[in-house]
């Protein structure tokens, strides 16, 4: 739905409110515990948060993308381990469901996905395939009214609280590439599902990814997402609009840095003033202002621009490409700000310098976005729309 300014106003406040008062008093405590405390997870449910982007009939808000952007830019001030706890939910978890299933599955499975009360994770990456989708080997094979899954999942987020996964398997073995991958939902409680331990990662403690492992697993043939051999235009579907969902969490956590760098700066001396009066430091925070709004706006233009109905599979990897690149400077000027400071965890600088790596990795890499851009020239050029 398209929210007007008011209630849009109101919704964000709500979410900085939140955040500010909820999350950022606690954010060592996650980091420590590895650990988002149910009490939160509890708020984030009252506010809605699980089901942004889920539709009004099945009980969430439906934000436009613009206005999602604007939420996720305010979670990205606290530690992203926060965000991630319904960020499967809000994204690529539940938007195959969204865009592509039946009006039973989305009866059945959306109403708990918006509430939270039901966790959905999305299953591409594999020991062998992640970037390269095309490659995946876990396999569905029919079997009358049921596919046979078989297969290991790897590095799934909130794998081990989910409670349905959106799987990609290949229906078809004798195709290769994208076309012989189709799209399942499957249910955590099926026989021969299995979630491993939860790895133990540089950064975003509170936020977990684990192993997903099928063996024999029967899954009806109404769990299948769109046609067979369509699971790759799934999966894509949903990433485009990940990708501008991560890069704006990504930009919120910059704007955060900054703050937190200009404050710093203001109060610590050096040479007998405070270093925010040196101009190597003004240039470090300056070139991380101009970077964050950059992004901003590239973000807020895509999100428009998908709200419109245009396809923005390149405006999405420009922006995934610029902001997550861009938040991993801003976080390495803010340990280089905070000097020795920066280095300890008393500052939780070095943290958010840990945690924010990963946003050049998932939702697909840096390289990636830079192969889409590119493709995505080249079909205009072909076709004289450049």
């Amino acid at each position: 739905m398209a929210f007007d300014a008011e209630i849009r106003a109101a919704l964000i406040e709500q979410v900085r409110r939140f955040v500010t008062e909820k999350c950022i008093p606690i954010e060592a405590e996650v980091g420590d515990n590895d650990a988002v405390p149910q009490s939160i997870v509890d708020e984030m449910k009252n506010l809605g948060l699980f089901g942004i982007a889920v539709p009004e009939e099945y009980g969430g808000l439906a934000l436009d993308m613009e206005t999602e952007c604007l939420v996720a830019f305010e979670l990205g001030h606290t530690s992203p381990a926060f965000r991630s706890v319904a960020g499967t939910n809000i994204g690529i978890g539940s938007q195959a469901l969204v865009l592509f299933g039946t009006d039973a599955q989305k009866s059945k499975w959306l109403p708990g996905i918006a509430s939270g009360d039901l966790i959905a994770s999305f299953a591409l990456t594999e020991p062998e395939a992640g970037s390269d989708a095309g490659s995946l080997t876990t396999k569905a094979i029919r079997d009358g009214d049921h596919y046979v899954l078989n297969g290991t999942k790897r590095y799934i987020t909130n794998a081990n609280k989910a409670d349905l996964f959106t799987v990609m398997a290949r229906t078809d073995p004798s195709t290769p590439g994208p076309k012989g991958v189709s799209a399942f939902i499957v249910e955590r409680n099926t026989p021969g599902v299995s979630v491993g331990q939860p790895e133990k990662k540089m950064g975003q403690q509170g936020a977990h990814i684990c192993d997903v492992i099928f063996e024999n697993a029967r899954v009806p043939v109404e769990n299948r997402l769109a046609g067979e051999g369509e699971g790759f235009k799934v999966a894509m579907s949903v990433l485009d609009k990940g990708r501008l969902h991560i890069s704006a969490v990504a930009t919120g956590v910059s704007e955060r840095l900054i703050k937190e760098m200009v404050n710093y700066a203001l109060e610590r001396k050096q040479f007998g003033k405070p270093i925010m009066e040196h101009q190597m430091i003004q240039a470090m925070i300056a070139d991380s202002q101009a970077e964050t709004y950059a992004a901003r706006c590239m973000i807020l233009d895509a999100a428009r621009r998908r709200d419109a109905g245009e396809d923005v599979t390149m405006l999405a990897s420009c922006t995934k490409l610029f902001a997550t690149e861009a938040c991993g400077r801003v976080a390495d000027r803010a340990v280089q700000v905070f000097g020795g400071a920066g280095y300890v965890t008393d500052y939780g600088i070095e943290r958010f310098y840990r945690d924010v790596r990963i946003f050049r990795l998932y939702e697909g890499t840096t390289q990636i976005q830079q192969i889409i851009i590119a493709r995505e020239l080249a079909r205009a050029a072909k076709a004289g729309k450049l």
